[in-house]
């Protein structure tokens, strides 16, 4: 099993930035694809973006392509998404995800074994 740890979520004003951490413990880090999922009250869990296990390839929704960035320390165990120019569209729980699924790509939250609890990011206009 893999026990993963967000945080970093708060209250930040529209334009500014955030960086979610998710920490991981129990399996071997650098064997899963790592995602971030957020989901908005009264709205379905949504896919953020993803980046794989060892390559770096990563992926990401077009809502967020250019503002944010994931990545990972494999040395760490930490992966992170460093959120910038927030808009209150973005205020949601963001949960990181470990994968081992070669569909990890797709973001699709079946192919995520593993999540961490959730962290608060609300964006003020």
């Amino acid at each position: 099993q893999v026990q993963l740890v967000d945080s970093g979520g708060g209250l930040v004003q529209a334009g500014g930035s955030l960086r979610l951490s998710c920490a991981a413990s129990g399996r071997t880090f650098s064997d899963y694809a790592m995602g971030w999922f957020r989901q908005a009250p009264g709205k379905e869990r949504e896919f953020v973006s993803a980046i794989n296990r060892s390559d770096g390839r990563t992926y990401y929704a077009d809502s967020v392509k250019g503002r944010f960035t994931i990545s990972r320390d494999n040395a760490k165990n930490t992966v992170y998404l460093q959120m910038n120019s927030l808009r209150p569209e973005d205020t949601a729980v963001y949960s990181c995800a470990a994968s081992r699924s070669s569909r990890w790509y797709r973001g699709t939250p079946y192919d995520y074994a593993y999540w961490g609890q959730g962290t608060q990011v609300t964006v003020s206009s």
